[in-house]
C-alpha cells in the first residue's frame, strides 16, 4: 500500500508545477498591475505618484524579466514564505492558516453530517426501491441538489434564527455560529451521497454473491450491510476527500453570507481589493489540498475494495 500511495503522489509536484505557472500567470494576463494594487492599499489617491510607483516596482522585483519575477516567487513559496498582503501588510502564510483552520473546521463537520445523513438514508432506501423510503429519499435528493446554497442559507436564517430565535444568523465565536453554516454546506454532497449510495446499494444487492448469501439464510439485515453498504459506501469515501477539498476554498458564499473569516471570504476579499499574494497564496493551498486529497481517497477506496486492490 505504500508502494502505491507514493506512486499516485508521483504527478502531484508536476500538477501544482504546471498550476502555479497559472496562478502567477493569469492576474498579469488580465491586467492587473501589483505595483498599482500596493499604491492602492497604501494610499486613496486615485492617481498613483509616477515616483512612488517607479519604487514600488522596484521594490517587488517588477523591473525584472517575467522569468526572474516568476522564478523568485517560486523559490520563495518552496521556502514557505508567501511574503505580505497589500491590505493587512501582514504574513500572507500567518493569514490563510488562520482562514484555512476555519474553513477546514466547516468542510470537515459538513462531510461528516452528509455521511451520518446519507449512507443509512441511501443503504435503507436501497432495499426497498420504489417504496416510501425510497420516494422520499429521491425528492430530497432532487432538493438538496437543485437548491443552490445562496437560495438555502438564507432560508436557513429565516427560519432558525430569525422565526425561531435559536442560532444566531452571522458571525463567528462559539458552536452555536457553526451549525447553520455547517447545515448549508452538507446539503448538496448529502443529496449525493445518497443518491449514489442508493444506486449502487440496489446494485450490489443483485449480484449473484448477495442472492447466495440470502439463500444461505443470513438475515436481510446483516446481507445489506455486510455486502451491499460496505461496498457502496467505497464512493462515497471518494467522494468525501474531494467535498473537503473542494469546500476549503469554494464555500465563498456561505463565508460572506454568514461573515465567517474563512478561506473562502479571504480569497474573495483578497481580489476585489487586488491582492495578489493572498490570492495566489490561497490559490496554491487549495489546489495543493484538492491534488493530494485525490491520491488519498483513491488510495482509500482501494484499500477498502477488494475489487480496486487485485486491480491496482
Amino acid at each position: 500500500m505504500g508502494a502505491l500511495l507514493l506512486r499516485r503522489l508521483v504527478p502531484v509536484p508536476v500538477i501544482l508545477l504546471l498550476a502555479s505557472v497559472l496562478v502567477f500567470a493569469l492576474p498579469r494576463l488580465v491586467g492587473v498591475d501589483p505595483a498599482r494594487a500596493v499604491l492602492r492599499a497604501r494610499s486613496a489617491d486615485a492617481v498613483p505618484d509616477p515616483a512612488a510607483e517607479a519604487l514600488v516596482r522596484t521594490e517587488l522585483g517588477l523591473d525584472r524579466s517575467p522569468v526572474e519575477q516568476y522564478l523568485r516567487w517560486l523559490r520563495s513559496v518552496l521556502h514557505g514564505d508567501l511574503g505580505y498582503g497589500y491590505v493587512a501588510r501582514t504574513p500572507v502564510a500567518d493569514q490563510i492558516t488562520d482562514a484555512a483552520a476555519v474553513s477546514g473546521l466547516l468542510a470537515v463537520l459538513a462531510v461528516l453530517v452528509a455521511a451520518t445523513v446519507a449512507i443509512p438514508a441511501g443503504v435503507y432506501a436501497a432495499r426497498r426501491p420504489g417504496g416510501p423510503l425510497d420516494r422520499v429519499l429521491g425528492a430530497a435528493t432532487i432538493a438538496g441538489v437543485s437548491v443552490p446554497e445562496f437560495v438555502l442559507a438564507p432560508w436557513l436564517v429565516l427560519v432558525f434564527a430569525v422565526g425561531a430565535g435559536l442560532l444566531p444568523a452571522v458571525g463567528w465565536g462559539g458552536p452555536q455560529h457553526v451549525v447553520l453554516p455547517v447545515l448549508t454546506l452538507a446539503a448538496y454532497p448529502a443529496a449525493l451521497a445518497a443518491q449514489l449510495v442508493r444506486a449502487e446499494t440496489a446494485d450490489i444487492l443483485g449480484r449473484p454473491h448477495v442472492l447466495q448469501a440470502r439463500a444461505k439464510g443470513l438475515s436481510s439485515h446483516l446481507v445489506l450491510w455486510r455486502h451491499g453498504a460496505r461496498l457502496a459506501t467505497t464512493s462515497v469515501t471518494a467522494l468525501s476527500g474531494m467535498f473537503v477539498a473542494g469546500l476549503l476554498g469554494g464555500s465563498v458564499v456561505v463565508e460572506v453570507l454568514f461573515g465567517i473569516p474563512g478561506l473562502g471570504r479571504l480569497l474573495h476579499d483578497a481580489v476585489l481589493a487586488q491582492d495578489l499574494p493572498v490570492v495566489q497564496g490561497g490559490t496554491m493551498l487549495v489546489l495543493a489540498v484538492a491534488a493530494t486529497a485525490g491520491v488519498l481517497v483513491e488510495v482509500a477506496g482501494i484499500a477498502v475494495d477488494p475489487i480496486l486492490r487485485s486491480r491496482s
